[in-house]
């Protein structure tokens, strides 16, 4: 086992560090894999790295971040960069026709007469119509450029009319690398090493296994009959532009960082990358949908939700807990690999392996997801602009006392015809009586879901609270063309403390989810046992948790109260019945805050 030397991170971070150690030691004897290699990148710096194992079974050589690992299909990515620098170029446009570059696809015959004719674009989001190759494609890897070209004219299979749906293509990103070599008059690993790696100090990255120090180079193997076999290592050709790069942790830092300060846009410099910021975030956007997925640790939990997409030769996971993550995984004969960053914490890892198609995935992702809950890195969010924080003060005038001037250059010509000003001022005076002077809720942070939007709360001196949230307009200067303001009055008691129970019971685990309710009256159409159910999934989903302040209620019979926790959020809502005495309605509801965001 090796562990390189990290920065000083402070006492929280480097605990976490240690949690992130224990769960590749307990993760990885169960692979079946010779070695591992993995590191953990924050704004663009290798702040912690690890190797387990060894790089070649039979010899004492332990993985370091400077070990060489085949990358499979993370590949695909440089791939994507090196066409859309020639994009970028003028040298091509995406929605070109791909046959016009190489004209071996001339002939092909599309699987209806209504196809559109397959472009650049199609084949860097995988929507070109072909089916799934893997695994394929995997064994294509070193197949001759003749026999490519060969394979090319005799015609292709689909599965869809090209431009309709997404679906996983090494052959498509095949005929990427051909694009490439074409174009720019060079072989594909040269453009690539030329236009790409070397500018960023990638040295140790390539595409050819006898140009890596044998010393530091993995060998593939796989696990057979309780025993190590070794792989054989394909060597370059046609399709080593979906899946041939050979790669280290520290050179995929740099990869990784170039993709993080893409983030956020601004006005500074460009910083040397070969690509542009604009056209590194352009990689990371989603481009087509490729899967929707759920997953729970238990089948009590509420399981956790993640839509994907697909952009150029990234994966876009939206995950409902963490917000976005980017990324890319690597499968092969031999090898497993992935890299995944989250841009609005700056924090990434990265994984390779050398086992037949290691599960890299799903480390990658619990390390992260350990980190990010960590809280430990400064979250980037969505700021209100200029304009936005103006407007937010002209309305807090208002709110404090009418002012028809003020309203008349806040307001969009819109917000008279969607309620008179009248009204609004009338409901701002009724507000006023009912909690006497507000002030800023200095624990409810301002959220904002655009730069033109915010949401804040306010506190009133007579108890409850009052949500105000605007949205301004496209034109320049934007005006305020939403205005809402809710009151929400202090709970009654018997809510209040229906409210704190159900936290203590959902806290005290098994045996105070037994004891729900207690000694507080429930209506009889409330079923007791769901409610207990519902109890039990949310102590082992979100547990412990926080009472927070009411977020919505009439102050006499409605509640509604948003429930913290650190590994997610809820909403308790609770009905009383003043008549009987008793609480009538309960729910828990799994929610989310406004998601990280950039800035």
């Amino acid at each position: 086992m090796t562990v390189a030397a990290r920065p000083s991170l402070g006492a929280a971070f480097e605990a976490e560090l240690d949690r992130v150690d224990a769960i590749a030691d307990r993760t990885f004897p169960g692979w079946h894999v010779p070695g591992l290699a993995y590191g953990i990148v924050r704004d663009g710096e290798l702040i912690h790295s690890r190797g387990v194992g060894t790089l070649r079974v039979g010899e004492d050589a332990p993985p370091t971040p400077s070990s060489v690992f085949r990358i499979a299909s993370m590949t695909k990515s440089f791939t994507a960069a090196t066409v859309l620098l020639l994009r970028d170029e003028g040298k091509l446009r995406l929605d070109d026709e791909i046959a016009s570059y190489v004209p071996e696809l001339a002939s092909v015959q599309l699987p209806t007469a209504d196809s559109p004719r397959i472009t650049i674009r199609h084949l860097l989001t995988m929507t070109a119509g072909f089916p799934t190759d893997d695994p394929w494609g995997d064994r294509q890897q070193g197949l001759d450029l003749a026999a490519f070209s060969e394979l090319l004219r005799g015609g292709l299979s689909f599965a869809w009319a090209p431009g309709t749906r997404f679906e996983y293509s090494n052959l498509g990103y095949g005929i990427l690398g051909r694009l490439i070599t074409n174009l720019a008059g060079a072989e594909y690993r040269d453009v690539v090493r030329e236009r790409l790696l070397r500018p960023m100090g990638m040295a140790s990255s390539g595409y050819l296994e006898d140009e890596v120090d044998p010393a530091r180079l993995a060998r593939g193997y796989v696990w057979r009959d309780g025993s190590f076999l070794e792989e054989p290592m394909d060597g370059y050709g046609a399709l080593a532009s979906m899946g041939g790069m050979f790669t280290t942790v520290e050179d995929l830092t740099r990869w990784v960082a170039g993709f993080q300060d893409a983030w956020p846009p601004r006005d500074e410099p460009e910083d040397g990358h070969p690509l542009s910021r604009a056209t590194r975030r352009e990689m990371q956007q989603p481009m087509v949908p490729a899967d929707l997925r759920l997953s729970a640790a238990s089948t009590d939990a509420i399981p956790d939700l993640e839509s994907l997409h697909y952009g150029f030769g990234l994966f876009q996971i939206d995950d409902v807990r963490f917000g976005r993550i980017i990324g890319h995984a690597g499968g092969y004969p031999g090898f497993g690999s992935h890299m995944r960053w989250h841009p609005a914490s700056g924090l990434g890892v990265i994984a390779l392996a050398n086992g037949r198609y290691t599960p890299t995935t799903l480390l990658a992702k619990e390390l992260l997801g350990v980190l990010i809950q960590a809280d430990l890195a400064p979250v980037r969010r969505t700021r209100p602009n200029a304009a936005t924080r103006a407007a937010r003060k002209a309305v807090g005038r208002l709110i404090e006392a009418w002012d028809d001037d003020v309203a008349a250059e806040l307001f969009a010509m819109n917000v008279e015809l969607d309620e008179p000003l009248a009204s609004r001022k009338a409901v701002l005076e009724r507000i006023r009586e009912r909690h006497g002077r507000l002030t800023p809720d200095g624990d409810a942070t301002g959220q904002s879901l655009t730069g033109f939007h915010q949401l804040w709360w306010l506190i009133g001196e007579r108890g409850g609270r009052v949500k105000v949230e605007i949205l301004l307009t496209p034109e320049s200067p934007p005006r305020v063309q939403t205005f809402a303001i809710t009151s929400i009055p202090e709970p009654p008691h018997a809510l209040r403390h229906a409210a704190e129970d159900v936290v203590a019971a959902l806290n005290q685990g098994g045996a105070g989810i037994v004891d729900w309710p207690g000694d507080h009256a429930i209506g009889s159409d409330v079923d007791v046992a769901a409610i207990r159910r519902q109890l039990r999934a949310a102590e082992a989903r979100f547990g412990p948790v926080e009472l927070g302040p009411p977020i919505d209620g009439d102050g006499a019979r409605k509640a509604t109260y948003r429930l913290h926790g650190a590994r997610g959020h809820l909403e308790l809502a609770l009905t009383f019945d003043p008549d009987a005495d008793c609480v009538a309605a309960i729910s828990l509801v799994p929610t989310k805050l406004l998601p990280p965001d950039l800035d």
